[in-house]
């Protein structure tokens, strides 16, 4: 929850949440169409063998725009203003200069920005469609320098292309623009050390021992709470943490527990509704295998949906006063529609003493703020709760970009570095394009910064025509 201005005592690390558990979301998420898992992946398409065809005196690298990518029109036509095709094939020479490298990652990069652009930054860049392509946020440039780092790297390895002199030299001039990006982003880390961290570590411990691997530790960080410290210098393309399957909290648990054969019954009851029930439930369990996890957890995540009446009316007025009615109330409806009747039916499942509105609320922040979306092998898209992976807390100037996918050959979630991580320095993640009002009102916590997310309500009044007698 870094880089941001800590609300009261908040020492949680919320994470990426999925928009599926309540569709309360579906009025707070204004963004919630450009959070879908293209945005977690790459969108510049490694060369197939028809559109990169390596032979002793050409190699080529192909920067393409997927179809399947929502602003697909927009972004093509962005292109063609700017001189470029929607694929477009740049080839390597066997010998290079510095000017030719210099060129060739000048064309490159503008690409992949345009490739890259978000949707607010796509709105705001269309009026000025004839100029140069030169940088359009932070987070856009690093993420448009690492798609083609990754096109480089998978020419390298099939080993066809000969000229691998060329890719190197692309490569370190790529790494050397995102090193310049890090150093005009850098957020000081300062560690509290007075602060006990022995959840944590048994934390840590438990997840080493169910085949966790981690580079970074966990501490206080001044403003912040808790937080995620690279352990040593971590560099481009580095896997800072390594979660096993086996450990993610997911919908597999509901099936298997004793009230999925009750609440399937409940028509309309979506399977994030089931794991929050679970996770209500197992929250108390002595003898669960999560136990060192929620007992890590904060027993107050003061969030916007924890805030009193009199800290609500102060806001009246404001958009975070909408957003946080608003979710108060679904999430009120909610609870009526199944306590206390669960309780009353099935007390031996649904004890009445683990299911109060204190208990229920606390799990819906807990979702909120900490679940996030998993591909897995079966292409399902899963909400799921990342146990360790929530001390990694949210900048708009990330560390990491890509995550949320299952590595099928290690069976594990990844999260590997798109920009270094100095050692001593707190490695950040992004929970997605929300407005400050939105992480407040589910996270419990402001960015630091400009938030180009933030949106500002206009009311048109339309003024009253003269009379003409």
């Amino acid at each position: 929850m870094c880089e941001e201005t800590p609300l009261e005592s908040c020492n949680h690390s919320p994470y990426r949440f999925s928009s599926l558990i309540f569709m309360v979301l579906l009025l707070c998420c204004y963004m919630s169409s450009n959070l879908n898992i293209h945005n977690f992946f790459c969108s510049l398409q490694p060369p197939s063998c028809d559109e990169a065809k390596e032979t002793n005196e050409d190699c080529a690298i192909v920067l393409e725009l997927s179809e399947s990518d929502p602003y697909f029109d927009k972004k093509k036509m962005l292109l063609q203003n700017k001189g470029f095709n929607p694929k477009k094939r740049v080839s390597l020479k066997s010998s290079s200069s510095p000017s030719w490298i210099s060129a060739t990652l000048k064309v490159m990069l503008q690409i992949a920005r345009i490739i890259h652009l978000d949707e607010v930054e796509l709105y705001f860049c269309q009026d000025d469609a004839c100029s140069p392509v030169e940088f359009y946020s932070p987070r856009n440039e690093v993420e448009a320098l690492n798609s083609i780092l990754s096109l480089l790297d998978i020419s390298n390895s099939s080993g066809k292309c000969l000229q691998m002199n060329v890719l190197q030299e692309l490569r370190e001039a790529i790494v050397s623009m995102i090193r310049d990006v890090r150093d005009n982003n850098c957020v000081k880390t300062t560690i509290l050390e007075n602060q006990s961290v022995d959840k944590e570590e048994c934390l840590l411990q438990w997840g080493e021992r169910n085949g966790m691997r981690t580079r970074l530790q966990i501490a206080y960080v001044e403003g912040a709470g808790r937080g995620s410290i690279a352990r040593e210098d971590l560099n481009v393309g580095d896997t800072a943490l390594e979660i096993p399957v086996s450990i993610v909290i997911s919908e597999e648990l509901v099936y298997t527990s004793d009230m999925f054969h009750i609440l399937e019954k409940i028509g309309g009851i979506s399977l994030e509704t089931m794991l929050l029930l679970w996770s209500m439930k197992e929250r108390h369990n002595c003898t669960s295998k999560f136990k060192i996890y929620f007992d890590a957890l904060p027993k107050n995540f003061n969030t916007g949906l924890s805030f009193g009446l009199d800290a609500i009316m102060a806001l009246e007025g404001t958009l975070l006063f909408e957003e946080i009615v608003q979710a108060k109330q679904h999430l009120c409806d909610q609870y009526g529609e199944l306590f206390p009747s669960l309780c009353d039916d099935h007390p031996d499942i649904f004890p009445r003493e683990l299911y109060t509105w204190e208990q229920f609320l606390w799990a819906c922040e807990l979702w909120y703020s900490n679940s996030m979306n998993v591909m897995f092998p079966d292409g399902k898209l899963r909400t799921c709760l990342i146990p360790i992976a929530g001390f990694l807390n949210h900048s708009l100037h990330p560390h990491i970009l890509q995550y949320g996918k299952v590595d099928t050959t290690a069976n594990s979630l990844k999260f590997r570095l798109s920009r270094p991580c100095s050692a001593g320095e707190q490695c950040f993640l992004s929970y997605g394009h929300f407005s400050s009002s939105h992480l407040i009102s589910f996270y419990g916590f402001l960015p630091q910064g400009d938030n180009p997310y933030d949106i500002i309500p206009v009311v048109q009044t339309l003024m009253p025509q003269r009379m003409i007698l």
